[in-house]
Protein backbone atom coordinates (compact mmCIF):
# COMPACT_ATOMS: atom_id res chain seq x y z
CA UNK A 1 0.00 0.00 0.00
CA UNK A 2 1.07 3.66 -0.77
CA UNK A 3 -0.72 6.33 1.41
CA UNK A 4 -0.51 10.01 0.17
CA UNK A 5 -1.03 12.32 2.44
CA UNK A 6 -1.23 15.67 0.84
CA UNK A 7 -2.08 19.38 2.81
CA UNK A 8 -0.33 22.99 3.36
CA UNK A 9 2.59 23.73 4.80
CA UNK A 10 2.86 23.58 8.95
CA UNK A 11 -0.76 21.42 9.18
CA UNK A 12 1.37 18.66 9.93
CA UNK A 13 1.81 15.97 7.60
CA UNK A 14 5.02 14.90 8.69
CA UNK A 15 4.14 14.79 12.36
CA UNK A 16 0.75 12.73 11.84
CA UNK A 17 2.24 10.57 9.11
CA UNK A 18 5.17 9.81 11.86
CA UNK A 19 2.51 8.71 13.94
CA UNK A 20 0.69 6.61 10.87
CA UNK A 21 3.86 4.95 10.51
CA UNK A 22 4.18 3.48 13.46
CA UNK A 23 0.99 2.33 13.53
CA UNK A 24 1.25 0.66 10.42
CA UNK A 25 4.78 -0.16 10.64
CA UNK A 26 5.33 1.30 7.82
CA UNK A 27 8.14 3.62 6.07
CA UNK A 28 7.74 7.18 5.83
CA UNK A 29 9.01 9.26 2.95
CA UNK A 30 8.06 12.98 3.65
CA UNK A 31 8.06 15.54 1.20
CA UNK A 32 11.28 17.35 2.94
CA UNK A 33 13.46 15.01 2.65
CA UNK A 34 13.07 15.06 -1.48
CA UNK A 35 12.45 19.04 -1.42
CA UNK A 36 15.89 19.95 1.00
CA UNK A 37 18.98 18.79 -1.42
CA UNK A 38 16.91 21.79 -4.31
CA UNK A 39 16.42 24.15 -1.35
CA UNK A 40 19.56 24.27 -0.20
CA UNK A 41 21.20 23.91 -3.65
CA UNK A 42 19.48 25.27 -6.58
CA UNK A 43 17.26 28.86 -7.30
CA UNK A 44 13.98 28.04 -5.60
CA UNK A 45 11.46 27.02 -8.92
CA UNK A 46 13.87 27.42 -11.17
CA UNK A 47 14.15 24.49 -14.24
CA UNK A 48 17.65 22.96 -12.38
CA UNK A 49 15.49 23.08 -9.21
CA UNK A 50 12.72 21.14 -10.31
CA UNK A 51 15.48 19.21 -12.22
CA UNK A 52 16.85 18.55 -8.92
CA UNK A 53 13.78 17.37 -7.28
CA UNK A 54 13.01 15.22 -10.20
CA UNK A 55 16.50 13.14 -9.95
CA UNK A 56 16.05 13.05 -5.99
CA UNK A 57 12.39 11.87 -6.45
CA UNK A 58 13.36 9.21 -8.65
CA UNK A 59 16.44 7.77 -6.38
CA UNK A 60 13.60 7.59 -3.67
CA UNK A 61 11.64 5.68 -6.08
CA UNK A 62 14.00 3.40 -7.03
CA UNK A 63 14.32 2.35 -3.31
CA UNK A 64 10.30 1.90 -2.71
CA UNK A 65 10.42 -0.61 -5.88
CA UNK A 66 12.48 -2.42 -4.15
CA UNK A 67 10.81 -2.60 -0.88
CA UNK A 68 8.83 -6.15 -0.35
CA UNK A 69 5.12 -6.16 -1.89
CA UNK A 70 3.91 -6.07 1.77
CA UNK A 71 6.04 -2.78 3.01
CA UNK A 72 3.93 0.35 3.37
CA UNK A 73 5.07 3.69 2.34
CA UNK A 74 4.24 6.88 3.58
CA UNK A 75 4.57 9.60 1.30
CA UNK A 76 3.70 13.33 2.09
CA UNK A 77 3.27 16.57 -0.42
CA UNK A 78 1.86 19.31 -0.05
CA UNK A 79 0.33 19.95 -4.13
CA UNK A 80 -2.06 22.64 -5.00
CA UNK A 81 -5.04 22.12 -7.42
CA UNK A 82 -3.87 23.52 -10.87
CA UNK A 83 0.04 23.13 -10.36
CA UNK A 84 1.95 21.45 -12.90
CA UNK A 85 4.42 19.91 -10.46
CA UNK A 86 1.79 18.77 -8.32
CA UNK A 87 0.16 16.56 -11.78
CA UNK A 88 3.46 15.81 -12.64
CA UNK A 89 4.11 14.54 -9.33
CA UNK A 90 0.43 12.52 -8.41
CA UNK A 91 1.25 11.10 -11.78
CA UNK A 92 4.43 9.43 -11.10
CA UNK A 93 3.13 8.39 -7.54
CA UNK A 94 0.15 6.46 -9.57
CA UNK A 95 3.05 4.74 -11.76
CA UNK A 96 4.62 3.29 -8.73
CA UNK A 97 1.35 2.26 -7.13
CA UNK A 98 1.11 0.36 -10.86
CA UNK A 99 4.98 -0.89 -10.59
CA UNK A 100 4.29 -2.03 -7.02
CA UNK A 101 0.72 -3.73 -7.93
CA UNK A 102 -0.51 -2.11 -4.78
CA UNK A 103 -3.22 0.37 -3.06
CA UNK A 104 -2.87 4.30 -3.72
CA UNK A 105 -4.76 5.64 -0.80
CA UNK A 106 -4.78 9.71 -1.25
CA UNK A 107 -5.35 11.15 2.11
CA UNK A 108 -5.97 14.96 2.54
CA UNK A 109 -5.64 17.26 5.21
CA UNK A 110 -7.51 20.10 5.90
CA UNK A 111 -6.48 22.48 9.09
CA UNK A 112 -8.42 26.23 9.63
CA UNK A 113 -6.85 29.11 8.42
CA UNK A 114 -6.36 29.93 12.02
CA UNK A 115 -4.79 26.81 13.63
CA UNK A 116 -2.73 26.61 10.24
CA UNK A 117 -0.92 30.09 11.34
CA UNK A 118 -0.62 28.74 15.25
CA UNK A 119 1.17 25.65 13.57
CA UNK A 120 2.83 27.04 10.70
CA UNK A 121 4.74 29.38 13.27
CA UNK A 122 6.09 26.80 15.78
CA UNK A 123 10.26 27.47 16.04
CA UNK A 124 10.92 23.81 15.62
CA UNK A 125 10.07 24.18 11.91
CA UNK A 126 13.31 26.61 11.20
CA UNK A 127 15.39 23.74 12.58
CA UNK A 128 13.93 21.54 9.77
CA UNK A 129 14.36 24.59 7.14
CA UNK A 130 10.43 24.76 6.94
CA UNK A 131 8.31 27.33 6.47
CA UNK A 132 7.31 29.46 8.79
CA UNK A 133 6.03 32.43 7.91
CA UNK A 134 2.65 32.94 9.48
CA UNK A 135 1.10 34.75 6.17
CA UNK A 136 1.30 31.24 4.31
CA UNK A 137 -1.82 30.36 5.52
CA UNK A 138 -3.55 33.58 4.09
CA UNK A 139 -2.42 32.57 0.28
CA UNK A 140 -3.34 28.86 0.67
CA UNK A 141 -4.35 27.44 -2.68
CA UNK A 142 -6.67 24.75 -2.89
CA UNK A 143 -5.11 20.92 -2.27
CA UNK A 144 -5.02 18.88 -4.87
CA UNK A 145 -7.69 16.22 -4.04
CA UNK A 146 -6.97 12.89 -5.86
CA UNK A 147 -8.69 10.05 -5.01
CA UNK A 148 -6.63 6.70 -5.55
CA UNK A 149 -7.79 3.44 -4.80
CA UNK A 150 -9.43 4.87 -1.33
CA UNK A 151 -9.67 8.60 -0.49
CA UNK A 152 -10.26 10.30 2.85
CA UNK A 153 -10.74 14.05 3.17
CA UNK A 154 -9.61 14.77 7.23
CA UNK A 155 -10.02 18.37 9.37
CA UNK A 156 -7.17 18.08 11.20
CA UNK A 157 -7.94 21.63 13.22
CA UNK A 158 -9.14 20.06 16.29
CA UNK A 159 -6.70 16.98 16.33
CA UNK A 160 -3.44 16.27 17.57
CA UNK A 161 -1.32 14.56 15.39
CA UNK A 162 -1.69 10.87 17.05
CA UNK A 163 -5.53 11.62 17.11
CA UNK A 164 -5.37 11.96 13.53
CA UNK A 165 -3.12 9.47 12.78
CA UNK A 166 -5.82 6.71 14.20
CA UNK A 167 -9.17 8.83 12.57
CA UNK A 168 -6.66 7.62 9.52
CA UNK A 169 -5.65 3.72 10.51
CA UNK A 170 -9.21 3.45 11.36
CA UNK A 171 -10.36 4.70 8.03
CA UNK A 172 -8.06 2.11 6.26
CA UNK A 173 -8.90 -0.73 8.52
CA UNK A 174 -12.69 -0.14 7.37
CA UNK A 175 -11.73 0.45 4.01
CA UNK A 176 -11.58 -3.54 3.66
CA UNK A 177 -7.94 -3.16 3.40
CA UNK A 178 -6.97 -4.97 6.17
CA UNK A 179 -7.27 -8.21 4.32
CA UNK A 180 -3.91 -7.74 2.21
CA UNK A 181 -2.60 -5.94 5.60
CA UNK A 182 -3.68 -6.36 8.93
CA UNK A 183 -4.31 -10.04 10.75
CA UNK A 184 -6.39 -9.20 13.72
Amino acid sequence: MIIHINGHPGIGKLTIGLKLAELLGAKLLDNHSVYNVALALEEFKSERYYQTLRNVREIAYRCIERLPSREIVILTNAHAEGSAWGEESWHRIERLAQYRSCVLVSIVLECSVEENRVRIAQEARLLKRKLVSEEIPLERRTLMDKAGDAHLRLDVSNLDALNAAERIFAFLKMRDLRARYWND
